[in-house]
């Protein structure tokens, strides 16, 4: 490839803009630019032509049409080194464009602010940029492209000391370009689909699911050493890692869940959870994140060994000592103190995590492969339950206390994979089943963890996911010492269970809606 004589410089982001312009000035590089971008590098001193002055033609309409000419693509697209093309540039007098640096008009951002209008999403798509970028990227044998402005100082390096770039670095420029507009139109194609659609938000799923996301980090391996793995999207944005080795992927699965939990009690008393390959084995309130952490780990001393552990306040020193005791993989909180810091990062593997945005805030969708080129698409489960929601189906009403219980458990049962059966009191978990084939199995195996950790159900609650869609589980659990239960209801059998549990003076609400948990 030839040295780079000329560039067409226009950007929305500027950062790194000029540190990079003058590189290339000072490598000989005459520069074009356009409106916002060339007025920023002449007022940094670098000599700039005018797209207009470049093209003959004036920029118009308001800016919609200035790099929209044949000057401009021609330079960028005709082959070097081809007679035919050649030919065709000298007779239109197409000066060539060596590099092209791009990014596009904010409409990610634009449409991610609140009550965006349409007339503001629609004048940030951009028309001209990525014309530019898909005609460098085609010609990238010639043409040296950039959409990034992390890849300045690679490019800066090789114009500074060669005047050129290699076909490696322009090959993975070129395909960086294609993603990145892939991305930009995925983006407006959901944002529009959605503004112009008259169906109400539940029933509008997306005709075509485009899921395009930026590689966050290669992962060592999948959930077996035996699969590669990589995380992609904008995790990055919601956590970020103060200490310990790289996560994996494994990792990944189970502190997003704890965070999906965690993030449950937001505002509530001091509140920590462990969980378990994304289970939670152990959930506790108190006054103290030490006295929570007492309770949580009361439920089940074997599991946490190993296991991702949540809380909804800064972490501070005295529970950070007792986590201290244990291993674990994962701490994720909302920050941590110096004290607990201190206790913590002596401990080189452990991996803390702060929490920077609530996971609850991103789009409410979740994207699942289900192999045969197939993915499920679904709203994510944020339903709230509150008191008001609760229908007593009993002749004996919860009393306060286990309507408290009631509330907490269900928060935490929701996050149990089915059949999910809780056993909790007002402010801690006592006994968790999970992810057995029959309710009745979670509910034996739930007893017998709470029996192992010689915590007495007498007076507990029992929380189902899903319907007991038989008495048997009702009995069992009252049989187990429970005197309350919450659950969806909805089984063909309601009214027998509703008389099981008034035989046994349980009093039982139903929430109308399932957590149901694959």
């Amino acid at each position: 490839m030839a040295k780079i004589q000329r560039a067409l410089l226009s950007v929305s982001d500027k950062s790194g803009l000029l540190a990079f312009a003058q590189t290339l000035a000072a490598a000989g590089v005459e520069l074009i630019s356009t409106g916002g971008t060339a007025k920023a590098l002449r007022d940094a001193g670098l000599t700039v032509k005018d797209i207009s002055e470049h093209t003959g033609f004036p920029e118009m309409l308001d800016g919609r049409v200035k790099t929209l000419h044949p000057k401009v693509h021609g330079g960028l697209l005709y082959i070097r080194g081809n007679a035919e093309h050649e030919a065709a540039v000298r007779e239109h007098a197409i000066a060539p464009i060596d590099l092209v640096v791009v990014n596009l008009y904010p409409f990610e951002a634009t449409v991610a602010k609140p009550n965006v209008s349409l007339h503001d999403a629609i004048e940030n798509i951009d028309i001209g940029g990525p014309s530019m970028l898909r005609s460098a990227a085609k010609n990238h044998d010639h043409v040296t492209v950039i959409v990034d402005p992390k890849d300045y100082e690679e490019v800066a390096t090789l114009v500074k000391t060669t005047g050129e770039t290699t076909m490696a670095l322009r090959r993975k420029l070129a395909a960086k370009v294609y993603a990145r507009t892939a991305a930009y139109d995925a983006a407006i194609a959901a944002h529009l689909e959605k503004a112009f659609s008259e169906q109400p938000l539940a029933a509008n799923l997306p005709k075509t699911l485009i899921v395009s996301a930026p590689l966050a980090q290669p992962l060592r391996y999948g959930e077996n050493p035996h699969q590669q793995a990589a995380l992609y999207g904008k995790f990055a944005e919601y956590f970020k890692q103060l200490h310990g080795k790289e996560l994996s992927y494994n990792n990944i699965l189970d502190l997003t869940a704890a965070t999906a939990l965690i993030t449950e009690f937001t505002g509530d008393a001091p509140t920590l959870a462990i969980l378990k390959h994304t289970n939670p084995c152990g959930v506790g309130q108190g006054s103290t994140l030490r006295e929570a952490w007492d309770k949580a780990f009361a439920t089940d001393k074997q599991a946490p060994f190993g296991g991702i552990i949540a809380v909804n306040q800064p972490l501070d020193g005295p529970c950070a000592e007792a986590i201290a005791e244990i291993f674990s993989e994962v701490i994720v909180a909302p920050s941590f103190t110096d004290e607990a810091l201190a206790v913590l990062t002596k401990k080189k593997n452990l991996r803390l995590l702060q929490i920077l945005k609530n996971p609850a805030t991103a789009a409410p969708w979740d994207v699942r492969s289900v192999g045969a080129e197939s993915y499920l698409l679904q709203q994510r489960d944020l339903k709230l339950t509150t008191a008001a929601d609760l229908k007593v189906v009993t002749q004996r009403a919860p009393t306060e206390g286990e309507l408290k219980a009631m509330l907490f458990g269900w928060r935490v049962v929701k996050h149990l994979k089915s059949n999910a059966i809780l056993y909790c009191g007002s402010d801690r978990t006592l006994g968790v089943g999970a992810g057995q084939m029959s309710r009745v199995d979670s509910s034996r195996i739930a007893v017998w963890k709470a029996g192992e950790a010689k915590l007495p159900l007498n007076g507990s609650v029992v929380c189902s996911d899903a319907f007991f869609p038989f008495p048997d589980g009702l009995i069992a659990a009252a049989e187990a010492g429970a005197t309350a239960a919450i659950q969806p209801g909805g089984s063909v059998k309601d009214p027998e269970v509703i008389a099981a549990a008034n035989a046994r003076g349980v009093a039982m609400v139903f929430t109308g809606a399932r957590h149901f948990r694959h």
